[in-house]
């Protein structure tokens, strides 16, 4: 009987994460397709550099300055239920994306997409937290990076297909309508999920005031804004970059963002393993990230600089794979880093506050990046931009985090 139930429990594990993991993927989906969209998009509604990056940072104001309080909802309500309530709202800004017709309706609807993702990295890392058994708390970690890798990936793909046949209301239509079919079989998980945490008895959340007065915790928080910014300037300009300033046509823009992001998936394992091994080995947990972080940071910048500086469309992809493969780590490495100095206990509220302010990024990138590109008449600054804040990046995870 026992055996059976044992079984039972890791069937649920095993349903539970392969959701989150598929969740992960459909939130970056969602959360690119408005720079796949942007070649047509942008030209369709007259949007400036500047006015399509002030609609990019509106996700961001939602999605930073609200994580702290959804991730204390997260600790003290089943993170499940939140996160089933949050993946309905993202889906249905997605959704209704495809009908926007001005720069005030899509700043609105990017809000909405915002306030709703909110939820899932801080419930995330609560449901891992509480439902799997620490000695698997590793793997878990690793398939929901992978779906955090793919998302871009598999986005960048469909999405180019759908733009380049359908135009770009579709990409929203589809990928939204996609998140809403996965509620169907995590409104039937949620029935089924114990009630009690995984390997330890519950503990009560420390109050935000107690985070907050951590100082580890403020510096971690700008070190994942200093690595989101690379991160995101990737995710969001590519595309456009590839088709404005390149001259590349939608179905070679979405070959070459697609090798990107498959090479940012496939680093994410490789990295992941590597760090596993080096733990093995004997190194301390945390330091092993922290200096990986440093290589991914150093390796951004001079990926960021072969983008710029490609002189042809061989070198531009064999740029555009570095960059991936170095942006590949930091995630994974960020993400477990937080977790590494919460504990189980405090997860979901440590997670919602780093990643406020790593939002940062997502704030002020775009609109700076629209700036300096109407400014300029070019990308080249806003490359060089980008890779100036990837080296302070780097000397940051070397000499401020813990």
């Amino acid at each position: 009987m026992r055996a059976r139930t044992d079984g039972n429990r890791g069937g649920l594990t095993i349903a539970l994460v392969g959701l989150l993991a598929l969740i992960v993927l459909l939130n970056f989906v969602d959360r690119g397709a408005i720079g796949i969209a942007a070649p047509l998009m942008s030209k369709a509604l007259g949007l400036s550099a500047t006015r399509f990056g002030i609609a990019v940072s509106a996700f961001f104001w939602t999605y930073g300055l609200t994580q702290p309080f959804i991730g204390m909802a997260a600790d003290r309500w089943p993170a499940a239920r939140v996160l089933a309530v949050s993946v309905a709202l993202w889906a249905l800004a997605t959704l209704l994306t495809s009908l926007v017709a001005s720069l005030a309706m899509l700043v609105v609807l990017r809000l909405l997409l915002g306030l709703g993702e909110a939820a899932l990295f801080p419930a995330t890392s609560k449901l891992i937290a509480r439902h799997v058994p620490p000695d698997r708390r590793g793997l878990a970690n690793a398939v929901i990076a992978v779906g955090l890798a793919l998302g871009p990936a598999l986005g960048a793909l469909a999405g180019g297909m759908i733009l380049g046949r359908y135009g770009w209301q579709r990409v929203f239509l589809w990928f939204g309508g996609a998140t809403l079919v996965w509620l169907v079989p995590w409104i039937v998980l949620l029935t089924r999920l114990p009630a009690g945490p995984a390997g330890a008895a519950a503990e009560r959340p420390s109050p935000i005031a107690g985070l907050l007065a951590r100082r580890t915790l403020w510096v971690m928080g700008g070190a994942h804004a200093l690595a989101n910014y690379g991160f995101f300037f990737v995710a969001i300009w590519l595309p456009l970059y590839l088709v404005k300033s390149r001259g590349l046509s939608i179905p070679t823009m979405t070959v070459l963002a697609t090798a990107t992001f498959v090479a940012q998936a496939i680093a994410s394992l490789g990295w992941g393993q590597l760090a596993d091994m080096l733990v093995r080995r004997g190194g301390e947990p945390s330091t092993v990230k922290r200096r990986l972080c440093v290589v991914a940071e150093l390796g951004s910048v001079a990926g960021i600089a072969g983008i710029a500086l490609a002189g042809g469309t061989g070198q531009l992809l064999a740029a555009l794979l570095v960059t991936g493969v170095f942006l590949g780590c930091l995630p994974t490495m960020v993400y477990a880093l937080g977790q590494i100095h919460a504990g189980a206990r405090d997860a979901a509220g440590w997670i919602g506050v780093q990643n406020a302010i790593g939002s940062v990024s997502g704030i002020v990138g775009p609109v700076v990046t629209g700036m300096i590109v109407d400014a300029t008449g070019s990308f080249s600054g806003a490359f060089a931009f980008a890779g100036l804040v990837s080296a302070v990046g780097a000397a940051v995870f070397a000499f401020a985090v813990p």
